[in-house]
């Protein structure tokens, strides 16, 4: 090795400390597997990949010479990144390096890439490899566009997996903490690992963060309320407020009920909750139950009768108004247009305005969770559900954290396995790990009818509580917020709904992705966002048209929902109206735990 921070020890030494290792490591995991009960194997293959690389294979090798052509290509790159090598190892000469990592690649970020010779060779060898493998499966022709889509997603999986960050002896880092402490790091991760499978039950369940240096209600989710309501699937909190006067109209918020409410309430200094407060909303916020077998037959359609719909009839007999605005968050949003239709059909116009937030209505192209979506997975999905009624809450987690897999899986595999390090404190991530289990009625409808059918944006298509409904039918204003990196809800497909709906339409563009591209409190200005006025039937042509600001979207929002809040009023004080206090917020609900 050539990097002057790796001092390689005595190898006597060395060997004696590793074989002690060895004997330790073996230990600990006979201990783990005393603990553990067998249970049954899952399918070889219970997500369909191998039959959509067989094709991609097929059809690769049905034209030998673009094959030839694209192996001859990376041929020329390893040639020319070993002749920069040979110059740099003999002369010692900077040469230009063949192909650099993304800025947003923090997987190289040690300073050994750069100046160690051969961990530069070793870096390049494989953004070389990677590229030429990613390209040469994207060029494949004759693929439909799912069998596509499937084949690139698991190969990332497979190039993120190979990467030399995560292996000790290519990792300069990992490598420089082993001699240092004689392997005690490894150690400490066959530890860290072996504790996350016995929380998992067996499956890996990788600690994401310090879980003990948060609590709900105390220091994350502390903005005071009252639970003013509660039904079998939702706890509905009234926020106190901070203004001596609130705008007339209440201010209804609708989270996804994948994850757990309190992402709009993680700290006080980037609560979304608890600013809405402080600019005068009465806010209510849907606090989702953690379903567990007894709510497996609820459905899709109970989930806006016993929502939103059940929302609106407690907030009038809680303040006395029957108009409200509403928020809906990502599958809280999908569940509002949904709702909105219904309403629209029944002729019932209480909701006053809707805000969007990254959430989809479209879904023909509804990004990188489409590749979990095919009937062979659908029904290896169902068939899970049916043990137990619903879909466990690790399963949604594994999933969403392999569209960011180096940020969310293998940044933690090195920092805790390999390194041996514990993981910091981050409210966020203790968020991402606090995760819901799904009803095995309702999820299956969601996956089938909007997912797999897109039924949503057909007219007709779904029929919630024996009424067919359509999205053109809703007129009220509508207000949608995208992130132009999210990895969920993509930007491009949110933006179909202001082509749906026919009530005056409003579009923001936030910079960063699903979650921090929300949660983005104007002191801060972490990100920017575009705002355009017109509405062209492209997402394309709207985002040429747009215009950038640097500072936080809240505020242009607020303007928007100040139109439609109605007078000022006296404030109103949680538990005051016909509903009385049920307990403190964030109350009970949220405090379960998806494996309780």
């Amino acid at each position: 090795m050539d990097d002057p921070e790796i001092k390689m020890p005595d190898p006597a030494a060395w060997s004696r400390s590793m074989a002690e290792i060895a004997q330790r490591s073996q230990k600990l995991v006979l201990d783990f597997l005393e603990r553990q009960t067998t249970e049954s194997p899952l399918p070889v293959d219970p997500l369909n990949v191998a039959g959509a690389f067989v094709e991609m294979t097929q059809k690769l090798m049905a034209d030998p010479a673009k094959l030839l052509q694209a192996q001859y290509s990376l041929w020329q790159d390893y040639m020319t990144l070993w002749q920069r090598t040979a110059q740099r190892i003999l002369g010692g000469e900077t040469v230009p390096p063949v192909v650099v990592p993304s800025p947003a690649d923090r997987r190289f970020k040690d300073q050994a890439w750069n100046d160690s010779a051969v961990f530069d060779y070793i870096k390049q060898s494989y953004l070389l490899t990677a590229r030429w493998l990613q390209g040469t499966v994207r060029q494949v022709e004759g693929l439909d566009d799912k069998t596509a889509k499937k084949v690139d997603f698991y190969t990332r999986q497979f190039v993120d997996a190979m990467a030399p960050s995560n292996f000790v002896l290519t990792n300069p880092q990992v490598l420089r903490a082993t001699i240092e402490s004689g392997g005690e790091n490894l150690v400490r991760g066959l530890e860290h690992m072996l504790e996350d499978l016995e929380r998992g039950k067996g499956r890996l369940s990788i600690k994401m963060t310090d879980t003990d240096a948060f609590k709900i209600g105390e220091n994350i989710a502390t903005t005071p309320g009252k639970v003013v309501y509660q039904n079998d699937l939702l706890q509905l909190i009234q926020y106190a407020p901070t203004t001596e006067t609130v705008q007339k109209r209440p201010l209804l918020v609708i989270p996804p009920w994948i994850n757990k409410f309190y992402i709009l309430d993680l700290r006080p200094d980037n609560s979304f909750v608890r600013w809405a407060v402080s600019q005068g909303h009465t806010v209510f916020m849907v606090s989702w139950v953690n379903p567990d077998t007894h709510l497996a037959g609820k459905t899709f359609a109970d989930y806006m009768r016993e929502g939103p719909l059940a929302c609106l009839d407690a907030i009038e007999k809680a303040t006395g108004e029957r108009e409200v605005n509403v928020i809906g968050y990502c599958l809280g949003g999908t569940l509002l247009a949904a709702t909105l239709a219904y309403m629209a059909a029944k002729d019932d116009h209480r909701f006053m305005s809707a805000t969007f937030f990254v959430s989809l209505t479209d879904f023909k192209e509804a990004g990188e969770l489409s590749v979990f979506i095919d009937e062979a997975q659908l029904e290896f999905l169902e068939d899970r559900m049916k043990e137990n009624g619903y879909l466990e809450g690790a399963d949604m987690a594994t999933t969403f954290n392999m569209l960011r897999a180096n940020d969310l899986i293998w940044s933690f595999v090195v920092n805790n396995y390999l390194l041996g390090k514990e993981p910091f404190p981050f409210d966020l991530l203790y968020w991402n790990s606090d995760s819901t289990r799904m009803p095995a009625a309702m999820h299956s409808f969601y996956l089938r009818n909007m997912y797999q059918a897109n039924k949503l944006v057909q007219p007709g298509g779904i029929t919630l509580a024996g009424v067919p409904i359509d999205l053109r039918k809703v007129t009220i204003p509508t207000f949608f917020l995208s992130t132009k990196e999210d990895h969920i809800a993509p930007w491009k497909s949110t933006y179909a709904a202001t082509q749906i709906f026919q009530g005056p339409r409003k579009f923001v563009l936030s910079a960063s992705g699903h979650i921090a591209g929300v949660v983005n409190p104007p002191p801060k200005t972490k990100y920017g966002h575009w705002t355009n006025d017109k509405l062209p039937p492209s997402p394309e042509d709207w985002l040429a048209g747009a215009v950038y600001s640097a500072d936080s979207w809240w505020p242009v929002w607020e303007a928007w929902i100040a139109q439609y809040g109605g007078e000022r009023i006296p404030a109103r004080k949680p538990g005051a109206g016909k509903l009385k206090a049920i307990e403190d917020a964030p109350g009970s609900y949220v405090r379960v735990k998806a494996s309780e």
